[in-house]
C-alpha cells in the first residue's frame, strides 16, 4: 500500500456517536481528514495508552468509565482499519485503533491531550510502513495528567473565576437523571466570578427570553433620548399576535403608554407588546444591531413574536453576560437600570428559577417557553448578601420533566450559596 493511497483514504469524517448512559463514555468521533480521535466522558478520567504490535494497534483504557451497550466495531479503511470500543473490565472501557498490518506508528509521536476534564483527543502522526516480522514488545505511550480547566471570564466587569467543582459534580448528577433533556446551564457568582457551566456556548432557541435583551435595548433608547417613557403608542393590526399576553384582546388602534408596553412585555410575557417594542426600535434589523453593540455574539432576532418555531436564538453565556452588564450599569443609566430591574422582579411566572430560591431572596429575570424549549435567566439576591446570575435553557421536546429540572438545579445552587457568605 502506497503512502498516496493512505492519504486519500483519510478524506472525510467518520462520526461514531450515540446517546450515553450515566457514568459512561458519552461520545466519540474519528476525523479521517485530521487523523484524530476525540472522546468525551460523563465524568473526569485519566486514560492510559499503549502501542501493541503484531498486529499494530493503539489501545486506550478509560478506568472508571463503563460501557453499558454492545461493543462497537467501526470500519474505517486505508491505513486505519477500524475503531473498536468495548468493555475491558466492569469499570473500564477500552478503545482500540486498529492499524493496517502494512503500517505502524512511533509511539512517542502519538499525542494524547486533555481538552478539559471530560474530553480527550488522540492525534495520530503520519503512519510509517511496518517492518516485516517485527516482534517488539508493547510500548507504553505516556498520557499527561489532565490540567485543571482554565479560568473563564464572563465579563471584564467581574473577577475571572474558576469552576465550582463540588457544585458542578452535584449538577452533573442531576443532569444525568434527565437523559432526554438537552440542557444549557450557567450559574455565576457576581462577587468572585466562580461559576458552573454546562453547554454555556451552545446555541438554543430563545422563546421569550429574547425579551430580556429587547428590554435593555428599549431602555438604551430611552437613555439616548430617542424614546420617551411618557410616549403613547398605537397598537396597530400588524403587531397583534396570539399566544402569551392580553394586549391581543384590546381593540385595534388602542393607545398604550410606552412604560406599560414594556412592563407587559416582561411581567406577563406579552407577545403583542414585544412586537410593539421591536417596531418602535426600528424593526428586527435595528434590534439585532443593538444586540451586537451589547456584545451578544450569538443572540439573534429572526422573527417577530411569538416565534413558536424557535428561529430566534441565544446562548446561556450571552444571557449571563447581559445580566452582568445590567447589574454593573455598563449598559444603562442608574434610573433605567432601576426601572428594568423593577420590571424583571415582577415577572408573574414563578415556576422555574424562582421556585428554587428561599424566603427573603429576590430574582430579577425573564422566562421563556415554546413547547420544545423552556428557559429562565436572571439575577438572584440572597438574604445573606450573596448575589449570583443564572441562565438555564432546556431543549425538552415537549418533555414535562423540563419543568422539574430548572427548579431542582435552582434549589441546589441556592442552598450551596446560602451556606457561603464569601
Amino acid at each position: 500500500m502506497k503512502f498516496s493511497s493512505f492519504f486519500l483514504s483519510f478524506a472525510g469524517l467518520i462520526l461514531l456517536a450515540s446517546p450515553a448512559s450515566a457514568d459512561t463514555l458519552k461520545s466519540w468521533n474519528f476525523d479521517r481528514s485530521r487523523n484524530q480521535l476525540t472522546f468525551t466522558t460523563d465524568e473526569a478520567v485519566q486514560p492510559t495508552a499503549q502501542l501493541v504490535p503484531n498486529p499494530s494497534r493503539i489501545v486506550i483504557d478509560l478506568p472508571g468509565i463503563r460501557l453499558d451497550r454492545p461493543k462497537i466495531n467501526q470500519l474505517v479503511g486505508g491505513a486505519i482499519k477500524s475503531i473498536r470500543i468495548a468493555k475491558f473490565e466492569a469499570q473500564t472501557t477500552r478503545l482500540v485503533i486498529d492499524l493496517d498490518p502494512n503500517y505502524t506508528v512511533e509511539p512517542q509521536a502519538v499525542q494524547i491531550r486533555n481538552n478539559g476534564a471530560q474530553q480527550w483527543t488522540v492525534q495520530l502522526p503520519t503512519l510509517k510502513p511496518a517492518i516485516p516480522n517485527g516482534n517488539t514488545m508493547p510500548i507504553a505511550i505516556n498520557v499527561p495528567i489532565a490540567p485543571p480547566p482554565p479560568a473563564i471570564s464572563y465579563s471584564r466587569l467581574i473577577p475571572t473565576g474558576k469552576q465550582i467543582n463540588w457544585l458542578r459534580e452535584r449538577l452533573s448528577t442531576v443532569r444525568k437523571s434527565y437523559p432526554s433533556l438537552n440542557t444549557g446551564v450557567i450559574f455565576l457568582d457576581l462577587q468572585t466570578g466562580d461559576y458552573v457551566d454546562f453547554n454555556g456556548d451552545k446555541v438554543y432557541a430563545t422563546a421569550s427570553i429574547i425579551k430580556l435583551p429587547i428590554l435593555i435595548a428599549f431602555f438604551q433608547a430611552v437613555d439616548a433620548g430617542t424614546i420617551r417613557l411618557d410616549e403613547t403608542w398605537t397598537m396597530t393590526r400588524d403587531v397583534i399576535v396570539g399566544e402569551s399576553g392580553d394586549f391581543q384582546d384590546l381593540p385595534v388602534n388602542s393607545r398604550i403608554p410606552a412604560q406599560s408596553v414594556v412592563d407587559k412585555m416582561i411581567t406577563i410575557s406579552d407577545n403583542t407588546a414585544t412586537n410593539m417594542v421591536i417596531k418602535r426600535l426600528g424593526g428586527i434589523a435595528a434590534v439585532n444591531r443593538r444586540f451586537q453593540q451589547m456584545g451578544l455574539s450569538n443572540t439573534r432576532l429572526r422573527d417577530w413574536l411569538p416565534d413558536v418555531d424557535g428561529s430566534n436564538t441565544t446562548t446561556p453565556k450571552d444571557m449571563v453576560q447581559l445580566l452582568v452588564m445590567l447589574d454593573r450599569r455598563s449598559l444603562l443609566s442608574p434610573s433605567s437600570q432601576a426601572n428594568a430591574l423593577d420590571i424583571m422582579r415582577r415577572v408573574k411566572n414563578r415556576k422555574l428559577l424562582a421556585a428554587g430560591i428561599g424566603p427573603g431572596a429576590t430574582i430579577a429575570h425573564k422566562t421563556g417557553y415554546i413547547g420544545s424549549l423552556l428557559g429562565d435567566a436572571g439575577i438572584i439576591e440572597m438574604p445573606n448578601g450573596k448575589r449570583y446570575v443564572a441562565a438555564v435553557i432546556v431543549a425538552n421536546d415537549r418533555e414535562d420533566s423540563a419543568w422539574d429540572f430548572i427548579p431542582q438545579v435552582s434549589q441546589i445552587v441556592y442552598s450551596y450559596f446560602n451556606n457561603r457568605l464569601n
